[in-house]
């Protein structure tokens, strides 16, 4: 069958029930492509605990049902204890999840349609999901396409950075805690679905609690982090991010240390697939995967591999919003990564605040950076989600909080200045404590006085046990990666802040630091000599057509700042009402609610409240979940307090408590 010829058919999926070693059910749906009475096909798996039947249900259809359209089967299940699966779930990545997907692929490679080749492709948990179990390396596994994932679970995912901890981790465990509460649909399991559920909620517990106690990388986070063994991925490996997003790092991680076929794709989108990509352009990702699947999965030579290892995206002209971004830009390609690249210098001049191109003379000035606790208040999310999270996530003008930052500026650009790759600050500090935070913001800075967040990085920075209070020592802070333009007529800015409330919680106790001249340096890396631009090769964005359904309430988001003139105490307020969608009887949605609020001068006053409420109802049916979850700083530990509770109609038929402390 020709590809014109299987764009013409649209398949409708079908309910599959895949059974497990251990006995237990999961369930999938499955689109075939049509035609299989004369020939079998490779399958792709999409392995995610984000419930088919309904969360994911819309946008399953447009990728998966695609892939069917050009003969490609592919297969979406719910991992166990999720959706309308057997069995219960109570964290990320276990070692059960892993061998339930060997058990999957082995299952799905026996089936009689298929030609015994399998694929997995995951955006997030599911990008996660791809790499670890390439690293088991199933035998029917011959490639993957991992989007908006990580090679590290401790220092790039959504729980640390530089060992500090984010307020996003916080919030995507508060999610995924009523996640795990939410019951199979009745129409779907039949009376057993109460039964079900009731064993859910018996073995809930939060899994912020696990994530807390665990405040380095230890053998915990190592589990399900491929870098620990890049060498156990045996099959090729296409790697995808966008600048926007928290995970691009790893994208170039892979390229570097993986030995299989591989490929790489950066845009500069935030966490989304690029078939929907914002900020920027979106683009015809699904024809590239096409080409990526017939290559490893069919035999067909498509000329993917011919192609350069890297296309990456080279911004320009960032305007920040927070309902999201404005970037110009185009793409450009690397034949390999790592690559040589000339670094670029810029040093931090203490006695005239100015970013020069060689070093200063004067190396006796100290700067005390003792940041007010609401620098960071206009930051945006970690990694926003572009209208998917609970409000605007994206960062706005950083003005405001450059004004509570030590910063230093170029002089006014004469020419346009490109850098690709990590850019990373070393300098010599001082702490009078035993640990604070450092914030490093690269920004461009228009001649309007507008304020971009190019790139960032943050350092829990800790004093060195054989160091006095008071003794300097160096320090070095790697920024998130990124390609970008800064334009003529515009400076770059380096602003140091030792706080970034509410993206990273304060350490209690923190006093500052003291930056000293000598050897104070930004090293930005240059446009590599073998990057070649080049213009776009993508096809227009494709997408088979979404399943029916009805978009009940659009929902409402809002983020606000407020002020207290009597105390001083500021709060960020995010206020959301998710969408409501309903999918033949089946309606679903949620809200929710975010108050974080911090005393400019005190650290310990740090406090977040997150409040979340989600339904599922048909006729004669419903179920509602409502849990609300505090952190806060007392005596030195950090407190976290969860309740939660669960309705069928009107009556409640589970309700707990928790109270956990963390010392650090």
């Amino acid at each position: 069958m020709q590809d014109s010829e299987q764009a013409s058919a649209i398949p409708a999926f079908q309910q599959v029930w895949i059974p497990m070693p251990d006995g237990a059910v999961f369930a999938g749906r499955l689109w075939l492509p049509a035609g299989l009475a004369f020939s079998k096909v490779p399958v792709v798996l999409e392995w995610i605990p984000y419930r088919q039947s309904d969360l994911t249900a819309v946008g399953d259809s447009m990728l998966h049902g695609w892939f069917a359209q050009h003969g490609i089967a592919a297969l979406r299940v719910d991992l166990r204890g999720s959706g309308n699966s057997d069995g219960t779930l109570d964290d990320e990545y276990s070692p059960q999840e892993q061998d339930d997907a060997v058990a999957t692929i082995a299952w799905a490679a026996a089936q009689p349609w298929c030609n015994g080749a399998v694929g997995m492709i995951g955006i997030s948990w599911s990008g996660f999901a791809a790499l670890q179990v390439a690293a088991r390396r199933p035998p029917a596994l011959k490639a993957i396409i991992t989007c908006c994932s990580s090679d590290n679970r401790y220092t790039d995912d959504v729980h640390y950075m530089g060992g500090c901890l984010l307020t996003d981790g916080l919030q995507w465990g508060t999610g995924f805690f009523n996640q795990l509460a939410r019951p199979p649909d009745p129409a779907e399991v039949g009376p057993r679905w109460r039964d079900m559920w009731l064993s859910r909620l018996a073995t809930l517990e939060p899994p912020l609690a696990t994530w807390l106690a665990h405040r380095e990388y230890d053998a915990y986070w190592k589990h399900g982090s491929v870098c620990e063994d890049y060498a156990a991925i045996r099959c090729p490996v296409y790697a995808v991010g966008g600048w926007t997003d928290g995970y691009s790092d790893a994208v170039l991680r892979l390229m570097a240390n993986l030995t299989v076929p591989r490929k790489a794709l950066i845009g500069p989108w935030t966490h989304i697939y690029p078939t929907w990509g914002t900020p920027g352009p979106a683009v015809g990702f699904l024809q590239e995967c096409l080409r990526w699947w017939k290559q490893w999965l069919v035999g067909e030579e498509t000329g993917i591999m011919k192609e350069p290892m890297l296309r990456l995206w080279m911004g320009e002209q960032l305007l920040p919003r927070a309902t999201g971004p404005s970037i110009g830009g185009e793409w450009f390609t690397l034949p390999a990564w790592p690559v040589s690249a000339p670094l670029q210098p810029l040093y931090l001049d203490a006695a005239t605040r100015a970013l020069r191109v060689s070093a200063p003379t004067d190396l006796d000035t100290p700067l005390v950076i003792e940041t007010p606790q609401h620098c960071g208040l206009f930051a945006g999310e970690w990694c926003p989600l572009d209208g998917g999270g609970d409000a605007p996530e994206f960062q706005a003008d950083q003005r405001q909080d450059d004004a509570l930052s030590l910063c230093f500026d170029s002089a006014v650009l004469e020419a346009p200045m490109e850098l690709a790759g990590i850019p990373q600050l070393s300098v010599t500090i001082s702490l009078q404590g035993d640990a604070t935070l450092l914030a490093v913001r690269l920004c461009e800075v228009s001649p309007d006085g507008t304020s971009a967040r190019v790139t960032f990085g943050l350092q829990r920075v800790q004093r060195p046990p054989q160091h006095a209070p008071g003794e300097r020592f160096q320090l070095a802070v790697r920024l998130k990666g990124v390609a970008y333009r800064f334009s003529p007529g515009c400076r770059v800015r380096v602003a140091l802040s030792s706080a970034y409330w509410p993206m990273a919680w304060s350490e209690p106790k923190s006093g500052g630091l003291t930056l000293w001249p000598a050897g104070a340096v930004l090293r930005l890396p240059a446009m590599p000599p073998s990057a070649r631009y080049q213009p776009p090769a993508f096809e227009p964005p494709q997408s088979a057509p979404p399943i029916a359904h009805e978009v009940v309430d659009p929902g409402a988001n809002s983020r606000s700042i407020t002020w207290d003139a009597a105390t001083g105490e500021a709060q960020l307020i995010i206020r959301s009402r998710r969408r409501s969608v309903r999918l033949g009887e089946l309606t679903f949605g949620g809200d929710g609610e975010e108050i974080a609020s911090v005393l400019p001068r005190d650290p310990a006053s740090a406090r977040v409240v997150m409040r979340r409420s989600q339904f599922m109802q048909r006729p004669g049916w419903s179920v509602r979940l409502v849990s609300v979850t505090e952190f806060f700083w007392r005596k030195g530990a950090l407190h976290m307090n969860v309740s939660f509770e669960a309705f069928e109609g009107e009556e409640s038929v589970c309700q707990k408590i928790w109270d956990h402390q963390f010392r650090w």
